[in-house]
C-alpha cells in the first residue's frame, strides 16, 4: 500500500529573470516586471511529498522529522534571504523561474530520500502561481 505524506515549508528569495544573451528590451518582451535590474522577491512556500510503503515497524512511509531537517538544510538554508542569482551558485547560470528552482530542489532532496520512494516538489511563488515536479 503506497501512501504520500508531505512537509510544508518556507523562504524568501530575491530573483530576476533574464537571459544576459538576450538585450534588454527581448528580456522585458518575455519577461516583464520580473526583469527587473535591481531584482524582486517572493514569499515561497514549498511542500515536498514522498510516496513509498508504509514500513511494518514503523508505520512511517519516511520519518517526517528526518524530512523537515533534509529541507530545512538543503532548501531553506541554502535559498532563505538569498538574491537567488548573486548567491546561491545552482543559478549561476540557470534562470531562476519557479520551473528550475522547483527541479533544482528536487535535484538537491532525490539523492537523499530512499529510491524506492517516490517524490514531488510543489513551489509556490504567489498563492496563485505554482509549480509540481516530480522527476
Amino acid at each position: 500500500m503506497r501512501v504520500k505524506v508531505s512537509r510544508k515549508a518556507h523562504f524568501n528569495a530575491a530573483h530576476r529573470l533574464y537571459r544576459p544573451d538576450w538585450s534588454f528590451e527581448k528580456n522585458q518582451a518575455v519577461f516583464g516586471k520580473c526583469n527587473n535590474p535591481k531584482f524582486h522577491g517572493h514569499n515561497y512556500d514549498l511542500i515536498v511529498s514522498v510516496t513509498g510503503d508504509i514500513d511494518r515497524e514503523t508505520g512511517y512511509v519516511m520519518d517526517m522529522k528526518v524530512l523537515k531537517d533534509l529541507i530545512k538544510e538543503h532548501v531553506e538554508e541554502a535559498f532563505d534571504h538569498k538574491n537567488l542569482n548573486l548567491d546561491v551558485p545552482d543559478f549561476k547560470n540557470l534562470n531562476p523561474t519557479a520551473e528550475n528552482i522547483a527541479v533544482v530542489i528536487w535535484n538537491k532532496l532525490r539523492p537523499l530520500i530512499k529510491s524506492d520512494k517516490d517524490i514531488e516538489v510543489v513551489l509556490y511563488e504567489t498563492p496563485r502561481n505554482f509549480v509540481s515536479y516530480n522527476g
